[in-house]
């Protein structure tokens, strides 16, 4: 029997590229019908990216999560945002915060610091990361930005890999990411500033120079790096490969994530300045 196809990364790409369309299909199809939709999938991936991220600390690092208080603050916050911007993101993490103090009280003083910061720091990092998501779709052109927040950060992604697998000679952060490479980022940049270049000025609902595209395409590829660096360095630092499992070829949700929590915080405030509501 024929082993499953392997990326370089050692994941079963067939599998990968399959899950990776259908999500795209649903998600798309949720912006063009009802926007609200996109904003019931964001929460679902925070509820289970925080789901994923228990199991993971509490194995590596003996860490408990306060997960209830964290994902309820972060469906909310993310929730809210919809209709009352910032005020919620503020009001709902500095609630889920307290929340997660109080919560951690019952198991006492011996490791309450760890638990305690593991616990607000995931939840800034998806609660409040994840809700300028919903401030990105939630004007009425939002459809469009979300569109084209997803196109420059999967050109990203596949640009990086497709100039990493074909080029990659340099490495850009051997004790990180072994495999990432300088030819790998410059095919993220090349491909996120076309990607963005060509969303901007050709969705009809968005339709601003070409240019502006280009410095939000390029100004992605460089944050959705950093968030993967980032959480390579987190990965390295439990000792596991993947967070999660939920996703065939891609680990879990949490994995997915990474590029896309800082994208949308930088994409909010990019194409506000460009494009203000």
């Amino acid at each position: 029997m024929t082993a499953p196809a392997a990326s370089r990364a050692g994941r079963n790409l067939p599998m990968a590229i399959a899950v990776g369309l259908g999500l795209g299909v649903v998600i798309v199809a949720c912006l063009l019908l009802l926007r609200q939709l996109f904003v019931v999938i964001i929460i679902a991936a925070v509820v289970a990216s925080i789901w994923e991220m228990r199991s993971t600390l509490a194995k590596a690092r003996g860490i408990t999560l306060a997960w209830i208080p964290m994902a309820v603050g972060a469906a909310a916050t993310i929730a809210f945002a919809w209709w009352y911007g910032h005020d919620a993101q503020v009001v709902g993490i500095a609630l889920t915060a307290l929340a997660v103090m109080a919560w951690r009280f019952a198991k006492g003083a011996e490791g309450y610091l760890g638990d305690v910061s593991a616990s607000v720091f995931l939840g800034v990092y998806l609660g409040l990361f994840a809700s300028f998501a919903t401030l990105l779709v939630a004007p009425h052109d939002g459809h469009a930005r979300v569109l084209a927040f997803l196109i420059m950060v999967v050109a990203s992604d596949t640009g990086g890999y497709a100039a990493g697998a074909l080029l990659g000679r340099h490495p850009m952060a051997p004790t990180i990411s072994p495999k990432k490479s300088w030819e790998g980022f410059g095919g993220s940049v090349v491909a996120a500033m076309a990607g963005g270049a060509l969303s901007v000025s050709l969705m009809p609902a968005l339709h601003h120079p070409w240019w502006q595209g280009l410095i939000v395409g390029g100004v992605l590829a460089l944050v959705a790096t950093m968030g993967d660096l980032a959480e390579s360095l987190i990965k390295r630092d439990l000792g596991v490969k993947d967070m999660g499992t939920l996703l065939p070829g891609h680990g879990g949700v949490m994995d997915r994530m990474d590029s896309l929590l800082p994208s949308a915080v930088v994409a909010w405030v990019l194409l506000t300045l460009f494009i203000p509501v």
